[in-house]
């Protein structure tokens, strides 16, 4: 690894490590709180544990996961003192996130499965989404990939009026064709341009509706259907956009995405303006979804690909 390469990486755990402040401070003064005093991990120090996990939106389902398997611990071992408690902890996590891995590059500059890689965007409006397909732009841009995007969110003007902005920022071509145009002509005209200029990765924003989720599935199938035309592979990544900071909120539209169509990523914005970080642990064991990207900023560079021991080292740090 060279000079600036370790340079960067150390950055992005810095980064990381901050980002994450809020839910730190949030949980473990709780989980403190609820040992003073205690040497060893009793009834009373699992009921506290669990009203803390819960309250940082690991989720019921997760929460009483990571209590049983202390509990079995426990009588296991018979006693383990509040000092364990923490690594235990960090153990339970670890195998929670690598669980829901999956294949898909591991960095902006690995190969791609497809030539263009085509990720397709989905997620309600408001979560992030739009700047999230920027931010992606921007990373694989500074990792030498030629990017293009298609604007097939038509259902708002200010949907295509916005990517089109990002997309001059970044300074990469954009295929759209206004408000009310056929988001699947728009993902098969993109497609179709960046497979004739030889992209390397198209990026497709979607409509973020959800209070038809029959229409919503519609529409995801017939992009998806348009797209394999060109490309039977296509899309290589369906990414869910969920705003952290929503906590349950985000676990019900992941609910809702996931029965819509195959989503096989999760970006997870704002996690640095949250307490509620521990909605990466729900959603990553509910719907054993591979958390892909985590938002830490508003910088450009502030999208992180989701690494889960870097993400547990500065969780526990």
């Amino acid at each position: 690894m060279g000079l600036f390469s370790r340079k960067n990486k150390i950055e992005e755990r810095e980064t990381l490590s901050r980002g994450l402040t809020k839910t730190k401070e949030n949980f473990f003064a709780k989980l403190a709180r609820s040992i003073v005093g205690k040497n060893t991990v009793d009834d009373d120090v699992l009921d506290s544990l669990e009203e803390t996990l819960i309250g940082a939106d690991v989720g019921v389902d997760t929460t009483l996961k990571i209590i049983a398997s202390l509990q079995e611990r426990i009588r296991r071992d018979r006693y383990i003192s509040t000092a364990e408690l923490n690594g235990i902890l960090r153990a339970e996590t670890a195998q929670l996130l690598h669980q829901a891995q999956g294949s898909l590059p591991a960095s902006f500059s690995d190969p791609l499965s497809g030539k263009p890689y085509v990720v397709l965007v989905v997620g309600v409006n408001g979560v992030g989404k739009t700047t999230t397909i920027a931010k992606l732009a921007y990373q694989y841009k500074q990792a030498g990939r030629s990017v293009m995007l298609g604007a097939a969110d038509t259902f708002r003007a200010a949907a295509v009026e916005q990517l089109q902005l990002w997309a001059d920022r970044v300074g990469v071509p954009i295929v759209q064709q206004g408000m009310n145009a056929d988001p699947a002509s728009v993902a098969y005209d993109t497609l179709q341009s960046a497979i004739s200029k030889q992209i390397d990765v198209v990026i497709i924003d979607t409509a973020g509706r959800l209070h038809n989720k029959i229409g919503l599935m519609n529409e995801l199938g017939k992009i998806k259907k348009v797209m394999q035309k060109l490309m039977p592979d296509a899309p290589h990544e369906i990414l869910l956009v969920l705003d952290a900071s929503t906590g349950q909120n985000a676990i019900e539209q992941a609910r809702q995405f996931t029965e819509a169509t195959d989503v096989n990523a999760l970006a997870l914005t704002k996690l640095d303006g949250t307490a509620k970080g521990g909605v990466v642990l729900a959603v990553a064991d509910r719907f054993n979804i591979p958390v892909r990207y985590i938002g830490l900023g508003e910088g450009m560079a502030d999208l992180q690909l989701f690494n889960p021991d870097e993400f547990v080292d500065a969780l526990f740090a």
